[in-house]
């Protein structure tokens, strides 16, 4: 056999076996470790003969599980479904202190550009849309019920890294800002818009299919 000719075999064996290799899977999982830190902004209002200031209304800040799937449409364009577990939340008003809790979960949908395609650090950002769920409502003021939506839609946005530590495991840091805000009722009447806007500072894993 030829040089030529054997060249051709080696080229044609090549193909052959990069056709019968699996293909990287597009699928994803980062787990991570989230600190939730909400920005307690709120409008000021009048009850009990007393008028509060703009931001009386205050939720705690708290550590929180989550877990993120991930899609790769490319090597560059992800998509990514946030998720975590139903949260309480405790409640306090400037100057009367505690009202009670209430739960919520806020899964979020966004579009990450990743940078650095095939490099082992892919620092990325992304953007999308927020949808938490609010139920469990256990609030009142001087025995007077308080109520809450019973959703909230809002923007995200986040930026992060991956650092490759395998063909498996990466490092991943991320921070996300996420928009989420309910009125405040006593009885029908509005009192104000409470917004959490709450910043997610988390340090975690990404798994590789």
């Amino acid at each position: 056999m030829n040089r030529t000719a054997s060249l051709a075999l080696c080229g044609t064996l090549l193909l052959l076996t990069a056709s019968v290799l699996p293909a990287a899977s597009p699928w994803s999982v980062r787990l991570r470790a989230t600190y939730l830190q909400t920005t307690d902004q709120s409008d000021a209002f009048t009850a009990l003969g007393i008028n509060f200031p703009k931001n009386a209304i205050a939720v705690d800040d708290k550590l929180i599980p989550e877990i993120d799937v991930d899609y790769a449409f490319t090597d560059t364009i992800v998509s990514e479904l946030v998720l975590s577990i139903p949260q309480t939340q405790e409640v306090t008003l400037a100057g009367v202190g505690k009202l009670g809790t209430f739960k919520h979960l806020p899964p979020a949908l966004l579009l990450e550009y990743r940078a650095n395609p095939g490099g082992d650090f892919r620092p990325y950002v992304g953007a999308g849309v927020n949808y938490t769920l609010i139920w469990d409502n256990n609030l009142a003021v001087a025995g007077v019920p308080l109520h809450l939506d019973h959703h909230s839609v809002g923007l995200a946005a986040q930026a992060g890294v991956d650092w490759k530590l395998n063909e498996t495991w990466s490092l991943n840091l991320d921070v996300k800002r996420v928009a989420i805000r309910s009125d405040v009722y006593a009885g029908a009447a509005t009192l104000t818009e409470a917004r959490l806007n709450p910043w997610l500072y988390s340090a975690g894993l990404r798994w590789q299919f």
